[in-house]
């Protein structure tokens, strides 16, 4: 045996599991190539990787509010909202066009914001309405709509922290343990990944009570 798990015990037993090749506890190999592209985050921003922490989703009137604070900064065209957004919140939030250009209709209708052509581009100006609106916005204790916290990335080194030392001591067992260490790692990591499939079936559970 040669894979990510060094070369003991005659075939992928721990990585693979008893089967499949290729296939552990947590899907393809043993955590899904844990230091390769996928799982960490590398590749593209926007890319998805397991430990971005991406996956939320702001509500229309966390866009609303963060158009807001912005142009009580500047004017901005759409496209400068986004990119904007994208960058304080650390690619956590790129709001999509289906949900800025409609947030930004709603505030010219409630007269909170003028538009001005300029160069070919729309450029947003809060109006004084507007000003008022970010002012009373901008005094509140709530964190910017782009802040971490809103998005779980606090967290997430820690947890990348922690699966990686976890993936350190399976890469032990597999090298130096016996038969039967290796049995019972598998046991530990088959009943920790549905441990971790069971909290979000429970999440989800919450979320439909609501």
């Amino acid at each position: 045996m040669f894979s990510f798990f060094g070369h003991r015990h005659g075939g992928a037993e721990l990585a693979a599991g008893r089967g499949g090749r290729g296939r552990g506890p947590f899907g393809g190999g043993m955590f899904g190539n844990p230091f390769g592209s996928g799982m960490f985050g590398g590749g593209p921003p926007g890319g998805g990787g397991f430990f971005r922490g991406g996956g939320s989703r702001a509500r229309r009137g966390d866009v609303r509010t963060a158009v807001l604070l912005l142009l009580a900064e500047q004017a901005r065209n759409g496209y400068q909202l986004m990119q904007e957004i994208e960058q304080r919140s650390e690619g956590a939030w790129r709001p999509s066009p289906g949900s800025m250009y409609p947030a930004l209709q709603q505030l010219e209708d409630e007269g909170l914001v003028r538009v001005e052509a300029e160069g070919g581009s729309r450029l947003f100006h809060l109006t004084e309405k507007g000003k008022k609106a970010a002012s009373e916005k901008s005094a509140s204790k709530e964190p910017a709509p782009w802040a971490p916290s809103n998005f779980g990335t606090e967290s997430v080194g820690e947890l990348r922290e922690l699966f990686h030392q976890v993936a350190m001591a399976t890469m032990q067992v597999n090298h130096v343990g016996t038969p039967a260490q290796v049995a019972a790692a598998r046991k530990i990591l088959a009943e920790a990944r549905r441990s971790l499939y069971q909290l979000l079936a429970e999440a989800d559970g919450d979320e439909g009570e609501r």
